[in-house]
């Protein structure tokens, strides 16, 4: 480094050996080819090929590497951070290539790749030089003092610039094994014994004696980890004066006992360092196969991490605490608009793929005996008619009978008002007709749903009129046939309109009730006061809660069918592009599981928007299927809920962890209800990310295979790729597929040998889930 960078050190070295030296500042030591062996006071580290470690302020290490190795290191002195991190004397940093938790790969990477781009910008020394330098110095400091930052212990806090003090350490470091009193000490540093006691607790925030005792037991935990020697043994060689100090001393500090510590961390036999009399390494400078490994660290592809600022998490869980609760799964209604639908052969397709991998129960139509389903009847001279009303209507229900598919129909009072009598005699023939054809077994799982909603005119005793015919008809002609009525209701008044009052005094002529739960409806698009959005948080399960209070209180147990909702968007075309919301989708479908005993969502974006040409964007439903097929969020969230097996171990407002047979699965989400007017502006966004940090406590000791799932705004969602290959000129069908392909959720794969507590992080965007399935191997077990 040149003047302009003096507290910053960077060299690139081949190393036989570093003699035992006090580090000051931070140090990274990056293996770029070969091998390299480090001893600090309590561990040591044998790093490989692209291997990373940090070296702590004030930590004691020494190195011995092979003969063809070639090292990155790169020192931040302590003046350097003091100015720009007030917290830097009382913090250290853990990081180790070769023990990181799971989650935290990206950020190696990150760093590898970053200290690439220093040392090409430091032997390009051009113009931007010291510019590029700082820029890059700030992005591996930002990531680890938000990543990788711990506690400090009294070793951080040592001042380097006090030079007695340094002395005395110096001297207990190479002399702990002797037996060490305070009195000689004052004696070499030629002050009296009490003026040296005032001023080493004074200094260090402790006393002599326990200051020494904690050196001693840093290095007697090296020998717990990597030597065989007996507790007593050890507790000699590191100066204690007996084998019962050393375990009080180690179980005050470790929370446990010498022999168990070494019982659950030993790392097996290693040789401590061979110390040399003279010190062996070779600056490498301009070397071309250095480059060229440099090369493959920036040329690798890096999963990108942002130093935004994120919310920090920690999620301690513990599989013996089960709660046992089963998996609620609801019925799955998928609305089409109307039935003459089905036989488009795109939405057949739809059908099936849905059916296949989400589970379908349900085909939601409107208007059952809709003209635009039933051919005209005309008149003919045949003795035997050859041409069917219900053609078109059989077409569609022999293919829903095939893959034991029901209908769930909804029946409008405008439907049947506009010609009540024609109305009823339709419906009579077509029930007929459907009861010869398909069989009542068939017919009888059918759900009539009577809507008028909210907003009515229409008179309460002329709306329980029609439903009373309603209910007469149908039943005499299919009597199990399950009817019911969409109930409005109020979340703030917590009680239903006068219109539809009297269905909550004739509830033994209802079979269900269907209600919607939609956010937008708290929400008042004509204005920006962020408060109101914050109305729509839990708002589906805060509404299905206080209806089926409402209704316990009148005594009405029936089953409640959750046939349109949403999550907060707003109007998707105008105010939110960039806004992905699968993880408030799979939150609300796992809080309402338990009190819905169907959950309706809509095919496509296609059929719901022509579905009611008043609205210019429908906001009263969820789509599983956008224009040109792909997958929309509700779509994968969805299938993530029904990836979930076995029994509920442990859940809470943003996790669930389920037991089963061949092992764990745990998703995470990073719910965030925000003003979509806000969610245009893509750096606010990113600070509703989460970094949070999963310990799980008593899985079996063995061998797991994690496969790890992320569905987030760059993985599985479709708006990102389609504005990257959008054109002016548009798109066709090979770029449609190709975006398809492309919008699906990554999987990754880790092998994990766990014994004890397991620990790993996962970085989410918002919104984002991600699901692990943490599936037991029979390679081998541990007892």
């Amino acid at each position: 480094m040149d003047k302009r960078q003096k507290d910053l050190d960077l060299r690139i070295q081949r190393i036989g050996y570093v003699a035992q030296t006090l580090n000051r500042g931070i140090e990274f030591v990056l293996v770029i080819d070969g091998e390299l062996k480090i001893e600090t006071r309590n561990r040591i580290y044998q790093l490989k090929e692209k291997d990373l470690l940090i070296i702590n302020r004030n930590e004691l290490f020494e190195m011995q590497g092979n003969k063809q190795n070639s090292v990155l290191r790169f020192t931040i002195s302590d003046t350097y951070m003091d100015p720009f991190y007030d917290e830097y004397r009382n913090s250290r940093f853990e990081c180790f290539s070769g023990d990181i938790d799971m989650g935290r790969e990206v950020l190696l990477d990150q760093l590898r790749l970053f200290f690439g781009e220093m040392v090409i910008t430091y032997f390009r020394n051009d113009e931007t030089y010291a510019i590029e330098m700082q820029r890059l110095v700030s992005e591996i400091l930002l990531i680890l003092i938000r990543r990788f930052k711990e506690e400090g212990s009294v070793f951080e806090k040592i001042n380097t610039e006090d030079e007695r003090l340094i002395q005395i350490v110096d001297y207990l470091e190479k002399n702990y094994q002797e037996l060490i009193t305070l009195d000689e000490i004052a004696e070499k540093m030629y002050v009296s014994t009490g003026y040296l006691s005032r001023y080493f607790k004074q200094e260090m925030g402790m006393g002599f004696s326990r200051f020494l005792m904690n050196i001693r037991l840093k290095h007697s935990v090296k020998d717990l980890l990597y030597t065989s020697d007996s507790i007593s043994h050890i507790a000699m060689k590191n100066g204690f004066p007996n084998t019962k100090s050393f375990a009080n001393f180690f179980k005050e500090v470790y929370g446990e006992t010498p022999k168990t510590y070494r019982d659950q961390h030993v790392e097996g036999k290693v040789d401590t360092l061979e110390e040399l009399q003279m010190e062996d390494v070779d600056l490498l400078i301009n070397s071309k196969e250095i480059f060229s490994k440099l090369g493959s660290l920036l040329s690798e592809k890096n999963n990108t991490y942002s130093n935004t600022e994120s919310r920090h998490e920690e999620l301690h869980l513990d599989t013996s605490t089960s709660i046992k609760e089963k998996i609620s799964r609801p019925d799955h209604v998928l609305i089409i608009h109307e039935l003459k639908e089905i036989l488009r052969e795109d939405v057949r397709e739809q059908v099936l793929t849905v059916k296949d991998e989400l589970r379908l129960n349900f085909i939601g139509v409107r208007n059952l005996v809709s003209n635009t389903t039933f051919l005209p009847t005309v008149e003919t001279d045949e003795l035997i008619a050859t041409s069917s009303p219900y053609f078109t209507a059989d077409l569609a229900l022999n293919f829903l009978k095939k893959h034991d598919l029901s209908i769930f129909s909804r029946v409008a009072y405008q439907d049947i008002s506009m010609d009540e009598e024609a109305y009823f005699l339709k419906l009579h023939g077509f029930l007929q007709h459907c009861l010869l054809m398909y069989g009542e077994s068939y017919v009888s799982k059918w759900h009539i749903l009577y809507y008028e909603p909210y907003y009515s005119a229409v008179d309460g005793k002329e709306l329980k009129r029609i439903y009373d015919r309603l209910y007469s008809t149908l039943k005499k002609i299919v009597p199990r046939i399950q009817i019911g009525v969409y109930i409005p209701f109020s979340i703030e008044k917590e009680i239903t309109n006068d219109h539809h009052a009297w269905l909550l005094q004739d509830a033994d002529h209802i079979d269900f009730i269907g209600y919607h739960a939609n956010q937008n409806e708290a929400i008042d698009f004509d204005e920006n006061r962020n408060d109101r959005f914050l109305l729509a948080k839990d708002f589906i399960k805060e509404k299905t809660t206080k209806l089926k209070n409402y209704l316990k209180q009148l005594n009405i147990e029936k089953p409640l069918h959750l046939t349109t909702w949403n999550t907060l968007s707003g109007n998707t075309r105008y105010t939110n592009g960039t806004f992905f919301r699968g993880a408030l989708v799979m939150k609300n479908v796992l809080e309402v599981s338990k009190d819905v005993q169907s959950l309706g969502f809509w095919i496509n974006t296609e059929l719901h928007e022509v579905g009611d040409q008043h609205h210019r964007i429908q906001m009263e439903g969820m789509e599983l299927f956008h224009y040109f097929k792909g997958k929309r969020p509700a779509y994968h969230a969805l299938a993530f809920a029904e990836k979930l097996s076995g029994h509920i171990i442990a859940q809470g407002e943003d996790h669930i962890m389920t037991e089963y047979e061949g092992g764990y699965q745990l998703v995470l989400m990073n719910c965030n209800n925000i003003n979509p007017y806000f969610s245009i502006e893509d750096a606010f966004l990113r600070q509703l990310n989460k970094d949070i940090r999963v310990t799980i406590s008593n899985l079996s000791p063995g061998e797991y295979q994690v496969r790890k799932y992320i569905f987030d705004k760059d993985n599985g969602a479709l708006y990102k790729h389609w504005g990257n290959l959008s054109s002016i000129h548009g798109v066709d069908l090979e770029v449609t597929e190709y975006i398809n392909r492309l919008s699906h959720p990554s999987m990754e794969i880790f092998d994990e040998t766990i014994i004890g507590d397991w620990s790993f992080y996962s970085y989410l965007s918002i919104n984002a889930i991600h699901f692990f399935d943490i599936r037991k191997t029979y390679n081998k077990t541990f007892s």
